[in-house]
């Protein structure tokens, strides 16, 4: 439920309302812009009398929200939500564009890659330290070894660096030495885990689990939300579908429908929705088109020879190929990038 209240509503309206919902033992979200103050209650809202609002003074309207999700919803937050990451954001005008390999494989590998990743226009470095793999008997990661190496090329090129968090024991080491955590598809209906990053301030970037719905997907963000972390990016990277060409089907209609419903930033990864390096690009081009805030690239040095997802990652070459194209059509979309 959320109460809109008037424009020219006075503080101590807007003061009564609050305590008033606290009264009831709900949890109030308050948002406001330049033409519009929203006060939301959070909780159990069944017991919830409106007419009792309705009557308040200051208030306009009262809303009742049937999603499952409230602090993701854009009934509750109309604007959209633009992520800092230490001075670079993801939302709004500028399309992010994350790049890098997907695992990390030595210092010279990962430096090398993040030099040219952000020579071609990437504002963000990925890479994997901690890795979940199907068989346990793949290259696992690097793990903390992994991670100073990240830490270097950062040093080197300034660029955030965006690392997969696996276990909820790692997330002070993460705090610390992470700019955006990042939670897999995997492991986006781990609940513990995200009730533990809902507890961080640190930007969060989740993604859609294979066979998550959207509204399963919004509510997985909202566990995040709900521990007061607001600084959440989704990321949709492909679904299972019978569809056994590509590894998952990517579905960039998800794009413009969560839009709709949220206001948080959505980032597009077609290396793993597609799992083939010569489709990235189109559907990189497609997801911009649909509105995408920005990109999750797979970069690496030598595909052939890498230790994990090889056949989807692109070369530094065809990687400033695809950002000169996504300039050209940012321009065409009113972004920058």
């Amino acid at each position: 439920m959320i109460i809109v209240m008037r424009a020219d509503v006075e503080p101590q309206d807007v003061d009564s309302v609050k305590s008033k919902i606290q009264e009831l033992g709900l949890e109030v979200y308050e948002s406001k812009g330049i033409n519009y103050h929203i006060i939301g209650l959070i909780g159990d809202t069944s017991h919830v009398d409106d007419e009792s609002f309705k009557t308040m003074r200051g208030v306009e309207k009262v809303i009742h929200v049937q999603e499952p999700f409230k602090r993701a919803s854009r009934v509750f937050h109309p604007e959209n939500s633009v992520i800092n990451v230490n001075g670079t954001s993801i939302g709004g005008e500028k399309l992010a564009v994350i790049a890098g390999p997907c695992s990390v494989e030595s210092k010279a590998q990962i430096t090398e890659i993040a030099v040219e990743v952000k020579k071609a226009g990437a504002g963000f470095l990925r890479g994997g330290a901690f890795k979940p793999r199907t068989s346990p008997y793949s290259f696992q990661g690097l793990k903390e070894e992994g991670l100073e190496y990240l830490k270097y090329a950062k040093e080197i090129t300034q660029l955030p660096i965006v690392v997969e968090l696996m276990s909820a024991d790692k997330l002070e080491l993460f705090e610390e030495h992470v700019d955006v955590i990042q939670i897999g598809a995997r492991n986006m209906q781990n609940f513990d885990l995200l009730r533990a990053v809902g507890q961080t301030r640190k930007p969060v970037l989740l993604k859609r689990g294979l066979s998550a719905t959207i509204e399963e997907f919004l509510t997985a963000a909202e566990y995040i939300l709900a521990g007061g972390n607001e600084n959440v990016i989704l990321c949709e990277r492909g679904i299972r579908t019978f569809e056994t060409y590509t590894r998952n089907t990517l579905d960039i209609s998800a794009v413009p429908v969560i839009k709709k419903l949220s206001h948080l930033p959505v980032i597009v990864d077609p290396s793993h929705a597609s799992g083939i390096w010569w489709m990235v690009e189109p559907l990189a081009m497609a997801a911009i088109a649909v509105g995408a805030d920005g990109l999750m690239i797979e970069v690496h040095n030598d595909p052939k020879n890498a230790l994990c997802d090889g056949n989807q990652s692109i070369t530094p070459e065809n990687f400033r190929h695809l950002m000169d194209r996504i300039k050209d059509l940012a321009k065409i979309q009113n972004r920058k990038i």
